[in-house]
């Protein structure tokens, strides 16, 4: 056996019950690993004898491996374990590796006809970032991989996984894959989902605010947003820092319907999850528990807790990654219950990741519903384009890339049609206010409206939307009319690549 295994270093509050006559003979494991300078999620290599790599121990406590994002960690470990495997069934130790093992190695994940797992140039890139830290910080010479190297940097890198739904789409996988609709559009025997409206107000948040899954899936209830702007369309609020991939906090906007359908969640499902909690003494088992006692409003919103040992504590609000959040418990009318918004029906937060999970029951579901039995017994990544066409397939930065599309789409139609502005018009508003780059841009949080571009529209930037999307040319001077959204997107679907709309289906479906 040559396999190689990953263990990570759980959070404070996932440890469970261990033995009290310790493990392996040590008394106090949690101790022990913080002593060890090992952090929560930090990964031990496990070698395919038993033993932990201490030379592996060494690299993920050094500053190189340490200063990492907690999900950087743990996908360079990811990275890292297959390569160690291959060495191994080599008999090669990872610390005599050679520029051709990687090559080998390279060949094997990325172009070998009798791997039916190859993947893809992105993904070697982030590979050999992984391997040149790892090389690098262990001063193996000469470098067996060097992402600096262009021959070791693959040239069909695509510098990010773009996947659009239009919005009668998203409509359509709703329908099916969260409220357990048939074909007819009428909801199928014997359907039952008890979190229904806690999925489906999640899905609608994201699309109108274009928060990622972390972003949104770690919101308290007091961050909802309430404040209404001008005319009364759109709420805005603050996504915390901490939260953010960018480390920066900045303000979201999302409708008051979609904030109205998270309300309704909050009073209804997510208010029985609280009671059954409380009732079954959930909350009190709870080995890391915060009572918020006070949170301050303001530029840097702070709050102030006591925990379950008594210690007292506070921070500001922006600097309260995820897992913090999740200990944050409010002073309810029936006792303590969760500051996090969305709760599993546990009554217990949901962590982010958990969603994953929600959207690949809802395409499962639609696959079910939409695809032959012998359409689904090949899977999705080997199935022709026309059987992909037929079942919507969504994820949750699917829908950013949706929001980010379709403010494109309105923005440039309403500067093109509805304000019928010149090129010298659209020059002197774009001066004024930037153009729809720009306006997407601000909601997406980017700093740079090219990463804008290059990451999220690119492949719709050669179709020249200005003119795509404008409305039929009008015989006078009268005003021109507005084009149906629809009917844009799915244009826009027929001309270019990874936007799903499917008409034939929505057809049946009516």
């Amino acid at each position: 056996m040559s396999e190689w295994y990953v263990v990570r270093v759980p959070d404070a509050d996932r440890w469970g019950a261990l033995p009290t006559d310790g493990v392996l003979g040590v008394q106090d494991l949690p101790a022990a690993v913080a002593r060890m300078g090992l952090r929560p999620g930090d990964p031990v290599f496990v070698a395919p004898d038993g033993t932990v790599d201490r030379d592996l121990l060494d690299f993920v406590r050094s500053a190189e491996f340490r200063n990492l994002e907690r999900e950087t960690k743990r996908n360079y470990a990811t990275d890292i374990r297959p390569l160690l495997t291959f060495l191994s069934s080599r008999g090669v130790p990872w610390r005599r590796a050679t520029r051709q093992d990687l090559a080998d190695y390279r060949h094997w994940r990325c172009r070998a006809p009798e791997n039916p797992r190859r993947i893809g140039g992105t993904k070697w890139n982030r590979e050999s970032a992984a391997f040149t830290k790892l090389f690098r910080w262990a001063k193996v010479s000469p470098l067996p991989v060097d992402i600096v190297r262009r021959e070791d940097r693959a040239a069909d890198s695509v510098s990010s996984r773009v996947m659009w739904l239009t919005p009668r789409t998203w409509g359509l996988w709703s329908d099916i894959g969260l409220r357990g609709h048939s074909r007819t559009g009428v909801q199928a025997a014997g359907w039952e989902s008890r979190t229904e409206l806690r999925n489906t107000s999640f899905v609608q948040l994201l699309l109108s605010s274009g928060l990622r899954r972390q972003e949104g899936g770690s919101l308290l209830t007091f961050e909802l947003p309430s404040q209404r702007l001008r005319f009364g369309r759109y709420c805005h609020g603050h996504v915390a820092a901490a939260v953010t991939r960018s480390k920066q906090s900045r303000v979201f906007y999302a409708s008051v319907d979609v904030i109205g359908q998270v309300e309704a969640y909050a009073e209804s499902e997510r208010a029985w999850a609280v009671q059954r909690a409380q009732a079954e003494g959930r909350y009190e088992r709870l080995p890391m528990m915060r009572l918020v006692t006070k949170v301050t409003r303001g530029l840097k919103p702070k709050i102030e807790w006591v925990a379950s040992d008594g210690v007292v504590g506070g921070q500001e609000l922006s600097r309260l990654d995820w897992r913090e959040r999740q200990w944050l418990f409010l002073e309810g009318p029936d006792g303590p219950e969760p500051a996090w918004l969305w709760l599993t029906e546990q009554g217990l937060p949901m962590a982010p990741d958990r969603w994953n999970g929600v959207f690949r029951a809802a395409n499962l579901r639609c696959e079910e519903v939409l695809l032959t039995a012998e359409e689904r017994q090949v899977e999705r990544d080997f199935r022709l384009a026309e059987v992909r066409g037929k079942s919507p397939y969504a994820t949750p930065h699917a829908a950013r890339h949706s929001m980010a599309l379709y403010m494109l789409v309105l923005l440039n139609q309403l500067m093109e049609t509805r304000y019928g502005l010149t090129a010298a018009d659209r020059r002197d508003f774009a001066l004024l206010f930037g153009d729809p780059w720009w306006l997407v841009k601000t909601l997406l949080g980017h700093a740079d409206v090219e990463v804008t571009k290059r990451h999220y529209l690119a492949p719709v930037a050669h179709l020249q939307l200005e003119s795509i999307l404008a409305a039929a040319e009008p015989a006078d001077d009268e005003e021109q009319q507005v084009e149906d959204l629809d009917d844009v997107f799915a244009r826009l679907a027929r001309e270019s690549q990874g936007i799903q709309d499917i008409d034939a289906v929505l057809e049946a479906a009516r």
